[in-house]
This record gives structure tokens, sequence and C-alpha cells, in this order.
């Protein structure tokens, strides 16, 4: 009697433990299978479907951090950007998950559509926005010259709609990775931002969480690179970084006229050019000095107050607005601003003189392995955790 009562134990192990093998092998490509709130209004697209609408994933876009972006075009006729994760990808799909979570809840002119999702392979719909990226026609060989007109509208509509995700929701946004790769534009040079992987939802009732340094070199704001310390502050460092692209035609870091980084060449540029009204030696040389003298003026202004080390003295981006659209004095927005070489500027300097060495491999290293690359939207021009997720 007791060995047949051990032998019907033995079996029903062994069926819960077959049952639970076969449930593993039917799981998606990803580690784990996703679960998407059930809130959210996107379409869940089966992978065959997304294989039939991408032509079988033949028609490449671009690729990034998170993987390849496929082009496609729905039953309905709608153009869509097929962004799939990447096998191995550091990404991963933590990041698809807080995307989705995030992407759909979120409905604004600036900010790109998600239109659905598939967990299978942790794959993205978004509307497709034709016109590349705003790093792409500034920095990139082909990309259109920008004038001045449309440098102001895209600032302004990307101020509207980082203003959206700070002010206008239940919940703070904070992107964590502000910066002109993912910046999109379409046909009519309307920016869109996108690339939401690594976007953190805070309570409004909330100053600051401390999180894990990610996003991209040359964009980061000094007390979070040095601290963890994230704020909506830390978005509004990052756009002053793309004003001033806009401003000067540079890049944020790297490039041979400016070995210091963007930042630290422009505060003393922006000091001078905000008390004497000559923006010259500052502006983009493309633009031929073709600008209007009012309007570089407010841009240089929001730049030079987005971009101060303290993060407490720089303004909400609602103000920005409208700074932009010269709704307020700029007297509001430029007092305080001296030249002076940034925090974060210093101290990887002093690393470099190796006046401080054990810091610097200590904050750099880590940064090395968090700097994402160009937006997986960015068409070939040539060879976190769910703790931040919205509820």
């Amino acid at each position: 009697m007791v060995l047949l009562l051990v032998l019907l134990v033995v079996i029903c192990l062994l069926l819960i433990y077959c049952k639970i093998r076969r449930r593993k092998r039917r799981r998606p490509h990803c580690s784990t299978s996703p679960i998407i709130p059930v809130s959210s209004t996107k379409c869940n697209f089966t992978l065959d479907q997304v294989k039939e609408f991408t032509d079988g994933f033949s028609n490449l876009l671009g690729e990034g951090g998170y993987g390849h972006v496929y082009r496609g075009v729905l039953p309905t006729g709608i153009d869509v950007a097929v962004k799939r994760l990447k096998v191995g990808s550091g990404q991963g799909e933590r990041e698809f998950l807080t995307e989705v979570e995030i992407m759909s809840r979120v409905h604004h002119k600036h900010v790109v559509s998600l239109v659905g999702y598939c967990t299978a392979g942790c794959i993205l719909v978004y509307e497709l926005v034709t016109n590349n990226t705003l790093e792409f026609h500034l920095h990139g060989e082909g990309g259109q010259n920008l004038d001045w007109p449309t440098r102001l509208k895209i600032a302004l509509g990307f101020a509207e709609g980082i203003a959206y995700l700070h002010e206008d929701r239940a919940l703070k946004i904070i992107h964590r990775d502000i910066k002109a790769a993912n910046i999109l534009l379409d046909s009519e040079y309307e920016p869109k931002i996108a690339d939401f992987g690594l976007a953190r939802c805070i309570s409004k009732s909330k100053s600051h969480v401390f999180t894990e340094v990610k996003g991209t070199f040359g964009y980061l704001a000094p007390e979070y690179f040095l601290t963890g310390k994230l704020t909506e502050k830390s978005d509004i460092y990052s756009f002053g970084v793309v004003l001033l692209e806009l401003i000067t035609g540079r890049k944020p870091w790297g490039s041979v006229e400016n070995s210091m980084g963007l930042v630290d060449w422009a505060r003393p540029q922006l000091t001078r050019a905000l008390e004497d009204g000559e923006f010259n030696l500052l502006v983009d040389p493309k633009l031929q000095n073709h600008y209007d003298n009012n309007e570089m003026a407010r841009m240089v202004a929001c730049a030079a107050a987005c971009v101060r080390q303290s993060a407490g003295r720089r303004p909400k981006m609602s103000k920005i607005v409208l700074a932009l659209k010269g709704g307020l004095p700029l007297s509001d927005l430029n007092d305080g601003i001296r030249p002076g070489l940034s925090i974060l500027y210093r101290f990887l300097r002093s690393s470099d003189d190796g006046t401080s060495q054990d810091h610097g491999n200590s904050c750099r290293m880590p940064l090395a392995s968090q700097v994402h690359g160009s937006s997986p939207y960015r068409e070939h021009t040539s060879g976190s955790s769910s703790e931040g997720r919205c509820r």
C-alpha cells in the first residue's frame, strides 16, 4: 500500500514537471513572457501578422542599441516602422515593457505614436516618420541644411513634447535619453520624440529618484552622471544640449574643433552673446547669419538656462516653451549665467591629468557600457528596471 502511494506521488511530480517544461518551450523569444498591461489600447499583433506586413522583415530602415527597424505597411495602408529586438540586445525585454506601457498612455503631436506590439520577439510597431532624425540633418552626410525658421520650429515642438511628458500627465515621464538622434522629423520638419526604452515614471509628489546611470555621453546632466539622482531637470539639461546643437551646428562631444565638449565650449560664448547681443561667433556658419536676432536671443537664453550646473536653477519646460514663443521676458531666464567649466568637464579633465585617477576610472567605466548609439529609426546613410514603469 505504501509503495503504491509513493509511486502515485512520483507519477504526479513527473506530470507536473513535464507540463512546466512544455509551457517554457511554448514561450515567446523574450527571456520571459512579457505581461502587457490590460489597459493598453494598442494592437497586439501576432508574429505571423508582423511578418506579413513587413514582407518577411525585408525592408531594413536602420538599427540601434535595441535592435533592427523595418518598414512595413498595415492592411489598412498605413506605413509603419517595426522595431524588433536584437538577439542578445543589452536593452532587452524590460525596456520593451517600459516602452509599451508608457507609449500606450502617451498621445501628443510631438511624441511618436505607438500603433501596436508583438510579444513574440519583443516587437514594437510605430507610425513611420519619414524624414530621418535631427542628428542626421545637423551632422550626417547628406542631411538637409536646416534654415533658421526650421530650427526654431523644431526647438519649439520638441520643447512642447517634453513639457507634455513632464507636466501634463498624472505621473511625470522622464525620458532619460533626450538627444538629437531620438528626435524624428516628419516631411514638414515637425519633431517627434522617440525611443522611450529608458524612460521612468515618477509621482509628482516625488522630487527625484536614484537610479542606474544610463543615457548618452555628452547629453547627461552632471548631477545625474555623478550621483544617479534623476529628476525632470536631467531631461532639461539634455534639451539644452540639443538647443546648442541647433544654434551652433556642433556635436555635443568628440568633434575636432570642440575637444572640451559642446557645453563647456559654449558657456562663455553664451554669456558674452547675452551681454552684447552679438551671436555671430556662436551661430552655425551654415546659417550664414540669416536669422532673426530676437529669436536667436530667445533660443540662446533658453539654452544657457537649461545647461546650468545647478539642477534647481534650470527652468521648467513650460517656461522654456513660453520663452521660445516670445511670451516670457528673457530676464526671467538669463540671470546668473556666468562662464566656467562644468562639474563634469572638470571631473574628467582631472582624471585625465592624474589628479583624481581613482574617481575618474570608477565613474567613466560604468558609463561607457551605458552609452547608447544612434536611434534605430535612422536610415543607413553610409557604410532599467521595471521600477520606473507607468502604472
